[in-house]
C-alpha cells in the first residue's frame, strides 16, 4: 500500500480490525518513510449493478460519488467517519440484495435518505431538499414537521390551594 502523503509503497500495518458485520477490515498504517499513519478500508469487491439515471442515461456504480453526496449532507454535523461508512455499507448490501443488472438512481436515492433519516435530521432534510427538488417553501415545511418529535400536550397548571378544590367535597 502506498502512503498517501509522500507516495513510498513501503507501509506497515499497525493494527487490523473488522467491522461488527465482519465483511469490512480496517487497517491502521504507518509509512516507514515519512513515518505518517493512515487508515485503509478492505471490502469485498462485488458486482453493483449500473445505475439509470434521471435522464434514461446508464454508468457504473461509484461509492466514491455515494460517499460524497452523504459527506455533502453531513458537512458541519457531528456524525462520525465510521457511521457514514457503516450507513454506505448498508446501502451496498441493499444493492447487492436485489440481484438486478441495474437500478434507478431513485431508488437509490431513497436508500440514502432513509440511512441520513437514522444518522442525522439536519443532513436528511439537506439531502431531501436537493433530491426532491422541492417547488416551494410548502414541501421544504411539511418535510421538517415529518422529521420533528410529536409535542407534548401543555400541561394544565394544578389550582392554587388546597382551599379551592374544598368546596367541589362540601355536601
Amino acid at each position: 500500500m502506498k502512503c498517501p502523503f509522500c507516495g513510498d509503497a513501503n507501509t506497515q500495518v499497525t493494527d487490523t480490525r473488522e467491522n461488527d458485520d465482519g465483511d469490512v477490515v480496517r487497517r491502521r498504517r504507518r509509512c516507514v518513510r515519512c513515518d505518517k499513519r493512515f487508515t485503509t478500508y478492505e471490502r469485498i469487491d462485488l458486482k453493483h449493478p449500473h445505475i439509470i439515471k434521471r435522464n434514461g442515461n446508464r454508468c457504473e456504480y461509484e461509492r466514491g460519488k455515494l460517499v460524497a453526496s452523504m459527506e455533502l449532507a453531513l458537512r458541519k454535523r457531528p456524525v462520525t467517519t465510521e457511521a457514514l461508512e457503516a450507513a454506505v455499507d448498508r446501502i451496498e448490501a441493499r444493492l447487492l440484495a436485489v440481484g438486478e443488472a441495474e437500478i434507478a438512481s431513485v431508488q437509490i436515492g431513497e436508500l440514502v435518505m432513509k440511512e441520513l433519516r437514522k444518522l442525522d435530521k439536519v443532513a436528511y432534510i439537506r439531502y431531501a431538499s436537493v433530491y426532491r427538488n422541492f417547488a416551494d417553501v410548502g414541501e421544504f415545511s411539511s418535510l421538517i414537521r415529518e422529521v420533528q418529535p410529536p409535542a407534548r400536550p401543555k400541561r394544565t397548571p394544578a389550582p392554587a390551594s388546597s382551599e379551592t378544590r374544598h368546596d367541589l367535597f362540601d355536601d
